[in-house]
């Protein structure tokens, strides 16, 4: 035994018994699908719980000193290691607890830890008494269950609809333990229990806490012995007892006592009720197909003994406690045994049965009927029980139909009673003693009985015979339909019984007989009935006026009296002023008679109320005229309770329209409530004197309570607008101020003498103000005074009462004063949870002021905007403000506290907590409340926490049940208010969490309110003192059923529900204060998201809105927790999730319970298919896509008769407002008003008569209206899961850690996630409006698989592999490719930014088969040319040969669209469709793309629009541009142009187009910026680039188009040059400015590069003869051309000079974080434009002539090299004389330019050959160097730290290939500049060494002019302009030995050198060597 006792945390007495009951009630109540089974074991387990039925486990020594050493050798707890020491004070409290229940040391313990686990969720309560509550919680979980499964059994009397199996298993269970003597125990223990008897042993103990504790530990003992009752009672309902156990219940109730008020109380009732069902034969009459098993079974008819024994138990003439009781029992056995005798079984039974007389004999004498009126129907839940009800029914009507000599003998002494109590009467003398009233009390019984019908079951029928069919009123109408079916015999009798009773009816039983056809009337059938009735008794004979020979219980009859009485007493009415009237003369109504009138009138109001047909018949009768003679009753002296059933009777009258309408002006004119006084009347009269004079001191107000009745139900049918008028101000104003000012305001101050009485008043005043604010919306014309004509005067009007409620309740009035304290009163009552008078009607009028408060906010806003608008001087405060002044009561601002506090009442009250939580809702809106609010609800600790429990109370609630259809039932109906009180608190905690700090919502939730939200620390509740807050109750409402294959069961049973918790937990991840706290709690505590995301995607076909947004909340919340833990880190949180969502391999997660469920057969039938794919399973993140429907349908449009559609629809446009989920909604009541008042509108019989059909097309419009919300929610919700959808695939693939998903896996990921998109997008019925934001995610799609490739290429992994590309195959690829290109042929016309995000794919898509950057190794031209072309080939041309063919097939359509968008549209879209146009045109070998742009147009207008584009490119130039939307434009289409150019054919195209032309016109290439100005005006971002940088791109894009057209255009190369010669010439003054740039910056060398690129190939002598040019301009042209050639050469000794090496440090000083790119791309550009310019020099050169002696000479004969090589700050000028330096540059400078270029090459080739030997160790390299490499590529300081390894060798790689490229580009121009060089020098000195005559210095000005001159032809250029003036002999003597100094040995070694290592790799030719041959000739010449 020690060894196993382990304490049991869970608390044997509480746990496992309630997880029995969850079970038990999951199986039988609500038929939870494969409960069965669980149901089986737990009984199992439990059988000893039943047989020992609440037997504690026994104390025992052993048990109590292992308790007692748990403080110091600890104890060993089921579940946990080791074991664990337990406090004193816990021992202490276990012992007391273990004397107090009498149960073993070990469960005290237990349920003490229990206790402690539980207490949070028991705010203010100790683990003690929490304790206790647990134990009787575990009781009575047994005794539910015990119940549940009998009243599962089959029987006699209901059933439950249960499979068969599940009967068979709980009838074995029960029959065992019944056969173990169940019977006695129960009720030994109901005997035994009793709430007295424990609360004094509690409260011995202390084990009694606050008030709530007292009423939940009685409420749960009590229910215990209600269980153990209600489980006999459902035993004896399907099956008898044996013969022991029904005498044992016999010998029970002998003892039973009956409680204050003589009735039995509700666990004896159901002890009575089971023995009458023991004794119930009735059944048998019934026939039902089990009939004759239930016979056999049935000891009554089948053991004698039984008989004999239950008969000498009932014949005994002991007599018992309750003597009533003993009779009633009596009476259902005599009843049994007269059934006996009639039955064939019968015959055997004879000596018992023939008792029968004498039983109902003896039950008569013991006042049977009175005690079952007093006695049973006395009890409360007497009508809550059906099966109680229908038994009585049955005892009732067995009685008069089996006994009728009985029920004549009962009649006949009645009679005999009625003339002696007459005689006595007449003589005067005594009563006699010897009366009885059986008959009274049986028809008084049947009153009451059938008075109550909760269930609406109208048992009261069977007394109705029913002589005439209902539909045919006349008898030959049976005849001519179906003859009438006999009535059976039993109602025969009945109905025989009622109407026999009321014939000759004795005047004693008069009353007695109405109020029995009063109860017998309740129903609308019944009443039908009893209205014949009635009618028909009334006198045959019409002559008879005095109504004597009729029946007096006739309509006649009543109605005559009536009359009478009024003609009566009318002839009393004093007069108003005279003083008696204080004292009316009461002559004419006897107190008898006054019975009689009361009795007759709730007759009256019964059938009125309950049929409608009655009601107008007799409204409308023309001599009875009800209606006008109760009001002139009313008008008469009578007593209040007379007036009061008037009254009520009159209200009834009023149920229908018709009769409420005059009813209210009768009701005006009778003056019943005095509005108009006679001018010389002193004093008021009618209801308001009966109020103040009477009833006040009588401390009785029955007649204004049944006046408020009246007007609320007036009210309720119509409101009159001109009541009263002529004789004063129309309207219900009066009726209004007293109601408000006489009833209302005094109610708390006026003497009650019945308690509850004050409440009723209340209450009844109350529920009028109520529908009067309902039925009110606020008009325009409320808030203008208008007048009325009275009697000649002009007086201001009445406004609608509602606005008068409404303003009251918007001021600080007396009105709102009293709601509010009363609301104060309600609530300090309910917290002493004690019953009191008048307690239903307190929390009636409770709920009355919460709903005025809640309408009052909600049409407050209207109210305020029209007060506004009228400008009105009514003043009015919100009332939201108004609720925060102070109480008078309390001195404390706790108005809203007191609302609040309701919820904490939500049990009991569920409908005021409702009202609470809304009117908390619309306060929460207001952001400067909520600050206050949270200081009020957490001043006072208490109440704190209080509230919280409330919330949290609301919150948990566990029969909260999401219902859409509005059922009567009121169990239904409550379990939808918790619902929606659920929903309301959710909406204000999202509502209060978008505002700013502190807020409800995060004291709700367990956030700091008083220290920064960020700093709060969430723990689980209980633990650190932390109470339970919103969110756990969130949490553990979401988290249910987590753990099981189903998934979260909130999300199937309050869809709506779930959604808002979703969006809850997502908005404090999303919020930056509480993201923190909350997701660590998430991560830690709760393991939430994992745990909800693994039961993705969530299916409700029922629901399917609320099932997307529910996934909508939870994606987003999981891609927060994505990129949260991939930034903190946190690998395996991130790798957890990722593979949650990702992984196709199955999870085996759920396989251990033993569940194997579909997955595995549908993955065993794969299998067996494909033999590849056995494991692998749908992604997580795929099947969520599935679940989003991307079909739509929509409503089909109007068919309209009457309106027309186009106004209906902009009505119901006028109609639409934004609702709270941000969706346009159309305001489906409002347009329901506007309608019906439009077809109210239309007048004429015409419209009368096409009414109905008017009103059913408003019908139709509605409910297309509601359709139309119903899609437009629809869609709204599928737009919100694609986004969150689409933000979660993109933080999976962004934000998480790349190597988290391995890259072949990303991209079969990728390529999953568009195919399905694109397939789901492609059908036919999807949405458009989905469109977009599936575009977006195709877009990043794509990026991430172009991406994911090109990284992968990059490390150089899967290029050999045989598949294709990377790791995803090419035909992935081509698939993507087509649905793609479908995608954006679908979206048409429309649609033109969503294909902006398609075009990006598509880009991207491209990018994959662009060859990366590879290193030029300079060895490739040592590969024949064969070998090249018969190389295989690569895998990214194949790839870009198959995609070109793909797009090719797509053919025209393609094309039109992709042109369209470039060229106009959207800014983005047609950026992105040139890109995507130029990549085209770029793989496009056949050129199709190339002939289609050219010959449908599209290409003329892209060059047509440059010009348009001129103005918006010179306003990019201003200091402050506009939007740079133009100059991103102009740079697309330049780019897309350039491409075009880069073929010949496009080339020629462009230039037909006019290109060049229009490039003319732009004046935007003269307005270059004044760069010294804008240096200032930088944009601090460094964003927006300097007005220079505009300026750069808009000129560079030009010119790089010139270069590459006069590249293509070979053959027609003249044409083209002309033209941009021709461009070159209109901008000349800009051209030449750039020329001559002072400041050689970054973006001047590139502008210069390409300039002299152009005019090297355009300023020539030989262009100008293409040209159709007159001869001046060509004068004008040769200077501009002169001019060029000048500048250029000049340009040249700058750059070729030092300034060269200034610029590069310069560039080093400026921008040192970027050096080394800068100063690469400056030696690039500087080489380019030397070579541009030397380039320039030899075509000059060549084309002036052949041969060096006719050549022109560029020049000077100087061989001198510029100075200040030495780094000083010489520049060339100084060395030069200043003459040649403006003149000429001299020779010196070309050989100086070849010296220093064969230098870098040196410099160049080392570099190159150093980094091309890192790239191929690159894995060897040193750290920091490959830090050193990346630096230049990443930006920011630390940047290179934070990348990991892989990233780190990736970059470098790159930036090696970066630096061998940028080498080899550098090493191809030295090459190119050294060759021209030499060119130029060789053909400069073989003129001046051998073909120049140098001028005598003694010749004349110009000696040498002529002789030049005769060389020269027209077109070339004069010498003169090169200022080459004269050449003398001593120039060129000096120019050779300067040549043969410089011309050295080394130099010519060096450059002999550079054609082995270089040019001779290049190619076969070489120039060099010969070159270099040539000069060395020259120079050594010897001196001729």
């Amino acid at each position: 035994m020690a060894t196993q006792m382990a304490v049991n945390s869970g608390a044997s007495l509480w746990g496992p018994l309630k997880e029995l009951w969850e079970t038990v009630d999951g199986a039988v109540l609500r038929r939870q699908p494969e409960s069965g089974h669980l149901l089986d074991l737990q009984l199992k387990k439990h059988k000893p719980h039943f047989l020992t039925l609440f037997k504690n486990p026994p104390k025992s020594a052993e048990q109590r000193e292992k308790v007692r050493k748990a403080s110091t050798e600890g104890i060993a707890i089921q579940g946990q290691q080791g074991s664990r020491l337990l406090p004193e004070q816990l021992l202490t409290e276990a012992f007391i607890l273990s004397d107090l229940f009498d149960v073993g040391e070990l469960a005290a313990l237990e349920l003490l830890l229990a206790g402690e686990h539980q207490q949070p969720h028991f705010p203010g309560l100790t683990r003690g008494l929490v304790a206790v509550l647990l134990y009787w919680d575990g009781k009575l979980c047994v005794a539910n269950s015990l119940r549940t499964l009998i009243q599962s059994r089959q029987g006699k009397t209901f059933t439950l609809d249960l499979s068969g199996e599940l009967v068979a298993l709980t009838t074995r269970f029960t029959d065992e333990l019944m056969s173990q003597g169940l019977t006695k125990r129960i009720l030994t223990l109901v005997s035994e229990i009793s709430v007295t008897r424990e609360f004094e042993r509690l409260q011995k103990e202390r084990g009694l806490g606050n008030e709530k504790h007292r009423k939940e530990v009685s409420g749960l003992i009590k229910e215990c012995r209600q269980a153990l009752a209600d489980s006999l009672f459902s035993w004896t309902c399907q099956s008898p007892l044996t013969k022991d156990d029904t005498l044992a219940l016999i010998g029970h109730l002998e003892t039973v006592p009956a409680q204050a008020d003589g009735s039995l109380d509700s666990v004896n009732l159901a002890l009575v009720m089971a023995l009458l069902y023991c004794l119930d034969v009735s059944f048998i009459e019934q026939g039902t197909e089990d009939r004759e098993d239930l016979i056999q079974a049935l000891p009554l008819l089948t053991e004698r003994q039984y008989v004999s024994a239950v008969h000498s138990r009932l014949m005994d003439g002991q007599p018992w406690k309750l003597p009533g009781l003993q009779a009633v029992c009596r009476l259902a056995w005599a009843l049994s045994l007269r059934v006996l005798s009639q039955l064939p079984q019968g015959s055997a039974l004879v000596e018992f049965t023939e008792a029968d007389e004498a039983l109902a004999d003896q039950a008569l004498l013991g006042d049977v009927f009175l005690f079952m009126k007093e006695g049973i129907l006395g009890c409360e839940s007497f009508a809550q029980e059906e099966f109680y009800i229908r038994r009585l029914h049955s005892l009732i009507t067995d009685f008069l139909a089996l006994m009728p000599m009985k029920v004549k003998q009962l009649r006949n002494r009645a009679d005999e009673d009625a003339r002696l109590v007459h005689m006595s009467l007449q003589m005067d003398s005594e009563l006699p003693s010897s009366l009885r009233k059986d008959l009274d009390h049986l028809m008084m019984l049947i009153g009451e009985f059938y008075s109550k019908d909760t269930f609406g079951l109208e048992l009261g029928l069977e007394f109705w015979c029913p002589t005439e069919s209902l539909q045919h009123t006349s008898l030959q109408g049976s005849y001519l339909g179906m003859a009438l079916q006999r009535p059976p015999h039993k109602q025969v009798v009945l109905s025989k019984f009622v109407r026999q009773m009321g014939d000759l009816l004795p005047s004693t039983l008069y009353i007695s007989y109405l109020r029995m056809l009063k109860g017998l009337a309740n129903g609308p059938q019944c009443a039908h009935y009893c209205f014949s009735l009635l009618k028909t008794n009334g006198a045959t004979h019409s002559d008879n006026i005095q109504g004597v020979s009729g029946s007096p219980v006739s309509w006649e009859h009543f109605f005559h009296s009536l009359m009478l009485y009024h003609e009566n007493l009318r002839r009393d009415l004093p007069n108003p002023d005279a003083a008696q009237y204080r004292h009316p003369p009461l002559r004419g109504i006897t107190q008898r008679e006054l019975e009689g009138l009361t009795a007759f009138l709730q007759l009256l109001t019964t059938i009125i109320t309950w049929s409608e047909n009655a009601r107008l018949a007799l409204c409308e009768h023309p001599q009875w005229t009800p209606v006008v003679v109760m009001l002139g009753l009313l008008q008469c002296s009578v007593p209040p309770v007379l007036k009061a059933e008037l009254l009520q009777c009159l209200a009834a009258f009023g149920k229908s329209p018709e009769i409420a309408a005059s009813l209210w002006q009768s009701l005006e004119y009778t003056q019943i409530l005095q509005t108009v006084r006679a001018p010389g009347q002193r004093q008021a009269a009618g209801i308001e004197v009966e109020l103040n004079e009477i009833e006040s001191s009588c401390e009785e107000y029955p007649l204004t309570r049944a006046f408020c009745h009246l007007i609320s139900t007036l009210v309720e049918s119509s409101l009159p607008i001109n009541l009263g008028a002529g004789l004063r101000v129309p309207g219900f104003q009066p009726y209004l101020n007293f109601l408000r000012d006489s009833v209302f305001l005094p109610f708390p101050t006026r003497a009650y003498r019945r308690p509850a009485e004050k409440w009723e008043v209340a209450d009844s005043v109350l529920e009028v103000f109520h529908k009067l604010l309902r039925d009110y919306e606020p008009q325009p014309s409320d808030f203008v005074q208008e007048m009325v004509e009275l009697q000649g005067e002009q007086i201001p009007a009445h406004k609608p009462p509602g606005h008068s409620i409404m303003f009251h309740l918007l001021n600080d009035s007396p009105t709102l004063a009293l709601c509010l304290s009363l609301l104060e009163e309600g609530v300090r009552q309910l917290d002493t949870y004690a019953p009191f008078p008048g307690k239903k009607q307190l929390e009636s009028a409770v709920l009355h002021c919460l709903c005025l408060l809640d309408l009052a906010l909600q049409k407050e806003m209207v109210f305020t905007d029209l007060l506004r608008e009228s400008q009105s001087s009514l003043l009015i405060s919100p009332l939201e403000q108004l609720l925060q002044g102070v109480s008078p009561q309390t001195r404390r601002a706790d108005h809203i506290v007191n609302i609040a506090r309701y919820l904490y009442h939500s049990s009991s009250n569920p409908e005021a907590a409702f009202q609470s939580s809304k009117i908390l809702r619309r306060i929460s809106n207001y952001p400067n409340i909520q600050m206050r609010l949270v200081g009020d609800f957490t001043h006072d600790q208490a109440v704190s926490e209080k509230l919280m429990a409330g919330f949290v109370e609301c919150l948990d609630n566990d029969e909260a049940e999401e219902g859409i259809e509005k059922g009567d039932d009121t169990q239904k109906k409550v379990a939808r208010i918790r619902h929606e009180t659920q929903i309301h608190i959710l909406n204000l905690l999202i509502t209060s969490l978008e505002l700013k700090t502190p807020n409800l919502a995060l004291y709700l939730l367990g956030y700091e309110v008083k220290k920064p939200v960020s700093s709060t620390n969430l723990q689980d509740p209980g633990v650190l003192g932390c109470p339970r807050s919103c969110l756990h109750a969130i949490l553990s409402l979401l988290q249910r059923g987590t753990e099981k294959r189903s998934g979260p069961v909130l999300t199937q049973q309050a869809p709506h529900l779930a959604e808002l918790c979703y969006q809850v937990i997502y908005q404090l991840c999303a919020c930056p204060d509480t993201s923190g706290p909350t997701m660590r709690y998430l991560r830690t505590s709760q393991d939430f998201l994992f745990s909800h995301l693994q039961h993705l995607p969530f299916i409700l076909p029922s629901n399917q809105i609320a099932a997307l947004s529910q996934m909508s909340w939870l994606m987003k919340t999981a891609a927060i927790e994505l990129r949260v833990t991939s930034l903190n880190r946190q690998r395996s949180h991130t790798q957890r999730l990722v593979s949650l969502l990702l992984d196709d391999q199955p999870h085996t997660q759920h396989t251990a319970d033993g569940e194997s469920g579909m997955e595995e057969e549908t993955r065993s039938v794969s299998g067996f298919l494909h033999f590849d794919t056995v494991s692998k399973v749908r992604r997580k993140l795929l099947s969520v896509l599935d679940a989003i429907d991307f079909s739509q349908d929509i409503p089909e449009l109007l068919q309209l008769d009457f309106f027309e559609r186009t106004q209906i629809e902009q009505v119901i446009s006028n109609c639409e407002h934004v609702n709270e989920q941000g969706h346009t909604v159309c305001n489906v009541k409002l347009l329901h008003r506007v309608l019906v008042a439009e077809v109210n509108a239309l007048q004429g019989m015409a419209a009368i008569g096409q009414r109905p059909l008017l009103m059913e097309e408003v019908n139709s419009i509605l409910q297309q209206v509601v359709e139309r919300n119903r899609v437009r929610r629809s869609l709204g919700a599928k737009r919100h899961a694609l986004q969150s959808w689409r933000s979660l695939v993109e933080t999976l693939l962004t934000a998480c850690p790349a190597d988290l998903i391995p890259a072949d896996d990303r991209q079969l990921i990728i390529r999953d996630l568009l195919l399905d998109l694109h397939d789901k997008v492609l059908s036919e019925d999807a949405a458009g409006e989905l469109m977009p934001i599936v575009a977006g995610a195709v877009f990043t799609l794509t990026a991430q698989l172009s991406q994911s490739v090109l990284s992968e290429q990059q490390q150089g992994v899967g290029l050999e592999s045989s598949s294709g590309f990377a790791s995803i195959a090419n035909s992935a690829l081509h698939l993507i490719l087509r649905k793609l290109l479908d995608f954006i042929l679908c979206t048409g016309g429309g649609y033109q930014r969503l294909r902006a995000h398609l075009y990006g794919s598509l880009l991207y898509y491209l990018q994959i088969a662009q060859k990366p950057e590879e290193p030029d190794t300079l060895q490739t031209a040592g590969k024949a040319m064969w070998e090249r072309l018969t190389a295989p080939e690569d895998s990214f041309s194949k790839l870009q040969r198959e995609n070109l063919a793909i797009i090719e097939s797509y053919g025209k359509a393609l094309m039109e669209v992709v042109c369209r968008d470039a060229c106009d549209g959207h800014e983005i879209s047609r950026m992105l469709a040139l890109a995507v146009l130029d990549r085209i045109l770029s793989i496009d070998r056949q050129n199709q793309w190339l002939l289609y742009v050219c010959n449908s147009g599209y290409l003329r207008s892209l060059v047509e629009s440059l010009r348009q584009d001129d103005g918006a490119l010179q306003s990019m130039l201003t200091p402050q541009p506009p939007l740079l939307k133009p100059l991103y434009i102009y740079e697309s289409k330049m780019a897309l142009l350039t491409r075009v150019a880069k073929t010949g054919q496009g080339a020629v195209e462009l230039l037909r187009c006019g290109l060049v032309a229009q490039l003319m016109e732009c004046q935007v290439f003269d307005m270059v910026p004044d760069s010294d100005a804008h240096r200032m005006m930088r944009d601090p971002s460094g964003f927006i680039p300097s007005p220079m940088d505009r300026y750069r791109q808009i000129l560079l894009p030009t010119l790089r188009l010139f270069q590459v057209i006069l590249t293509s255009t070979t053959m027609n190369h003249q044409q083209g040059a002309a033209q941009v010669l021709q461009w070159l010439i209109v901008h000349a003054d800009t051209i030449q400015s750039l020329l001559r740039c002072q400041e050689l910056s970054m973006g001047a060398l590139k502008e210069l590069s390409l300039l002299t690129g152009i005019i090297s190939k355009t300023a020539l002598p030989g262009v100008l003869e293409m040209g159709e040019v007159n001869s001046s301009a060509l004068m004008e042209f040769q200077g501009h051309i002169n001019r060029f050639q000048r500048l250029c050469l000049s340009l040249l000794s700058r750059l070729a000079g030092s300034e060269r090496e200034r610029l590069l440090k310069q560039a080093e000083i400026a921008a040192p974080g970027d050096s080394a790119e800068q100063r690469e791309e400056m030696e690039v550009a500087m080489q380019q434009v030397c070579a541009n310019i030397m380039e320039y020099c030899q075509t000059l050169l060549l084309q002036s002539s052949a041969q060096a002696q006719f050549s022109i000479c560029l020049f000077s004969p100087s061989g001198s090299e510029p100075a200040g090589r030495d780094g000083g700050r010489a520049d060339l000028s100084s060395s030069l004389p200043p003459m040649a330096y403006s003149r000429a540059p001299s020779l010196g400078l070309v050989l100086y330019l070849l010296k220093n270029s064969a230098a870098d090459f040196f410099r160049f080739h080392q570099s190159h050959r150093q980094n091309l030997g890192k790239l191929q160790s690159l894995d060897q390299l040193p750290p920091e160097e490959l830090k050193e490499l990346c630096q230049g590529l990443v930006s920011g300081p630390g940047g290179v730290e934070k990348i990991s390894s892989v990233q780190r060798s990736l970059l470098a790689k790159r930036r090696l290939v970066q630096l061998i490229n940028n080498r080899a580009k550098l090493l191809a121009l030295c090459s190119y500049v050294i060759e021209t060089c030499l060119f130029v020098l060789w053909r400069h000195l073989e003129y001046y060494l051998l073909h120049c005559t140098p001028a005598d210095p003694k010749d004349s000005l110009l000696p040498g002019a002529g002789l030049y001159r005769s060389r020269l032809t027209d077109g070339e250029i004069n010498w003169r302009g090169l200022g080459l003036s004269r050449v003398s002999q001593q120039d060129l003597d000096l120019l050779k030995s300067d040549m043969g100094a410089a011309f050295g040995e080394a130099l010519q070694r060096k450059l002999l050198e550079v054609e082995g290592l270089y040019s001779q790799v290049r190619s076969r030719y070489t120039f060099i060597q010969a070159l270099v041959r040539r000069i060395r000739g020259l120079v050594r010449q010897p001196k001729s």
